[in-house]
């Protein structure tokens, strides 16, 4: 997931409740040394303590007032998820996974009961989004505003918007955990198998329901698609308050190409164009990539790697999945050149390979 590649499970939105955290945070206040800090904690009246928590609250209202408005429950045959008003057009931004193979929905707005129409305008699993439209824009849809993912910060107080369980328009509160990890989401229960960089990791309760919702700052913004709860093998259960929203750089780009264009047509991914499976050794213990296909004139191809191949290192990292392989190029850029470690007939070799697009 990120620098290290470590790799715990991934399922998608099973978290449990997550209690609230980061009033006292606020609360307590802050100075230019431990000493005046303590000092300024233990002469806080009761009142100054009621004022604050009083702000943290009507902020927490104010958050909820501007941005539910624009958050939308979707139905599709199958499934129920979440999804965020784009723009005064009708289009609106949600998870690939929440709405399948489906092209019609039904999706019901904040701003009334009324349950509208809406149909498929694209799909993009390789990272997990998707844009539906409305057949009719009802008055008083309100687009979202979205934030600038480079100004998200460990510490920052976010709310989870959604429809968590099918309880439309609700939400948790935490804190953004960690920023630009890497994570592969799983291919059960109607995942796509994406592999994606740069997520938000957040303690915001995320339970079924709330994928393709919105995570928010209290500025108001988006900063955010929660898309991924993780899970501990060891404990065969959730982790709690562990779970990861799509960045709303990347959300934006994928909406705009899609709008503009029905599709993705710059995806900003690197790829070694090749097609692959993971080989086992006689343990049976993941050992590799296996080059099933390459595309012609693409980087693999140009670099002189065929069918048969057994891909075993990018650069100094070892790769022995699918997985591993996407994660490992997850941050990397289209044109950027790696080196390529890997097995012909036995006989270990390199090449440089100049990355390609998904």
């Amino acid at each position: 997931m990120d620098a290290s590649h470590s790799r715990r499970r991934l399922y998608r939105l099973l978290l449990p409740l997550t209690a609230g955290v980061c009033a006292m945070a606020l609360v307590s206040g802050c100075s230019d040394s431990d000493s005046a800090g303590a000092t300024a904690t233990q002469s806080a009246s009761p009142q100054t303590t009621s004022q604050a928590a009083g702000d943290l609250q009507a902020e927490y209202e104010a958050v909820i007032r501007n941005v539910l408005p624009s958050v939308v429950q979707i139905q599709a045959a199958n499934s129920l998820g979440s999804g965020v008003v784009y723009d005064n057009k009708g289009h609106i931004v949600t998870n690939a996974h929440v709405v399948g193979p489906e092209k019609r929905f039904k999706v019901t707005v904040a701003t009334g009961e009324k349950v509208l129409g809406a149909s498929l305008v694209a799909t993009y699993p390789e990272q997990d989004l998707a844009v539906i439209k409305l057949d009719n824009v009802p008055s008083g849809l309100k687009p979202a505003k979205f934030g600038d993912s480079n100004k998200v910060e460990v510490g920052q107080i976010v709310l989870a918007m959604g429809s968590p369980l099918g309880l439309s328009s609700s939400v948790t509160q935490g804190i953004v955990s960690a920023v630009g990890r890497t994570v592969s989401e799983s291919r059960t229960e109607g995942g796509t198998g994406a592999t994606i960089a740069n997520m938000v990791q957040t303690s915001a309760a995320i339970n079924p329901g709330n994928s393709g919702g919105a995570l928010v700052n209290l500025n108001s913004e988006v900063i955010g698609i929660p898309t991924l709860a993780a899970a501990d093998p060891q404990m065969n259960g959730a982790a709690p308050g562990i779970g990861f929203a799509i960045p709303a750089s990347m959300v934006k780009t994928v909406a705009d190409q899609i709008i503009k264009s029905g599709k993705v047509t710059d995806s900003g991914r690197a790829a070694l164009n090749i097609t692959g499976r993971t080989v086992v050794d006689d343990n049976y213990q993941p050992f590799g990539i296996a080059v099933v296909t390459v595309t012609a004139g693409g980087g693999a191809d140009k670099a002189g790697l065929r069918a048969g191949d057994i891909i075993t290192k990018i650069g100094d990292t070892r790769v022995t999945t699918m997985t591993e392989l996407a994660e490992t190029l997850a941050n990397d850029k289209p044109g950027q050149k790696v080196k390529v470690t890997y097995l012909r007939n036995g006989v270990e070799r390199t090449a440089v390979v100049t990355l390609g697009e998904i």
